[in-house]
């Protein structure tokens, strides 16, 4: 959306039941695929907030520096099992680039909710993101959701990345803070937000009317589309309204997370 849219092992020490042959069977299948699934987390907050969701699935590592380790012991108790290890050999276990902060947790991605849970009980404001894939861009518009008391983010299902890595840094641990939905079809989802009391606005910088101008309090849908591309056209013509973020200073665009977090601020003074 150009951006002014405008156009270790943390155990769960659950009691082991016995069972046959074909439940042990089913049980290695399932702790396989989570395995298969478990993506790396780093970075101070994004880790802590990690740990104390309790949706999470289990951890399958933790990895934390002396300093960092005795906190989170300090923090979660003597349950807690970290694997203690130097910066440098934890910028070697972590993906390339990861600014780790001194400690890396793997597990399984956050589950997402149904759109019907997010969005009952129609009040405040929700984000839904357009085929926004950045990481570091979802990242930030997650924290700046987050920030401003926006009830949840949506995305859509096939155009957005995982909630881990990069991303979960950039969002410095709202994305276990906030609930999101994944959606096939957002044109839909917009139908059946507007059946549940929504009305949504979609940022374009072409719209002739300015957001604080647009918004009226009500449930509302922020609709942010991928930078350059915008809020695609079968999307647009499921909102209720079209809004631009005036910018006086004659600057063309605002990246699609800063815009985010102009348009969640507005919201957030209507609400």
């Amino acid at each position: 959306m150009a951006s002014n849219p405008q156009r270790n092992d943390r155990r769960t020490d659950r009691p082991q039941t016995s069972a046959g042959p074909a439940h042990a069977a089913g049980t290695g299948h399932r702790k396989r695929l989570e395995d298969a699934r478990a993506e790396w987390l780093w970075g101070w907050h994004t880790v802590l907030a990690a740990l104390e969701n309790p949706a999470r699935p289990p951890v399958k590592r933790l990895v934390a520096s002396p300093d960092r380790a005795r906190a989170l012991q300090a923090k979660f108790g003597g349950g807690l099992t970290v694997e203690i290890a130097e910066s440098a050999a934890i910028t070697q276990i972590l993906p390339p680039g990861a600014v780790h902060q001194g400690v890396g947790l793997r597990t399984p991605p956050l589950e997402p909710v149904d759109l019907d849970d997010l969005a009952a009980d129609a009040r405040g404001f929700l984000v839904m993101l357009d085929q926004v894939t950045d990481p570091q861009n979802v990242g930030a518009i997650f924290r700046s959701a987050a920030a401003f008391g926006a009830r949840g983010v949506i995305v859509q299902d096939r155009h957005a990345p995982l909630l881990t890595g990069a991303l979960a840094k950039a969002a410095a641990g709202a994305i276990d803070r906030l609930p999101h939905a994944r959606e096939v079809n957002l044109s839909r989802a917009l139908e059946r937000l507007e059946t549940l009391g929504w009305r949504a606005v979609a940022l374009d910088g072409e719209a002739k009317d300015a957001l604080a101008d647009v918004l009226d309090g009500s449930p509302t849908v922020l609709v942010l589309g991928a930078e350059g591309e915008g809020v695609r056209r079968l999307v647009r013509e499921h909102c209720d309204a079209l809004a631009n973020i005036p910018m006086p200073g004659g600057f063309e665009s605002l990246n699609v997370s800063a815009a985010a977090a102009v348009a969640l601020y507005e919201a957030s003074r209507r609400r």
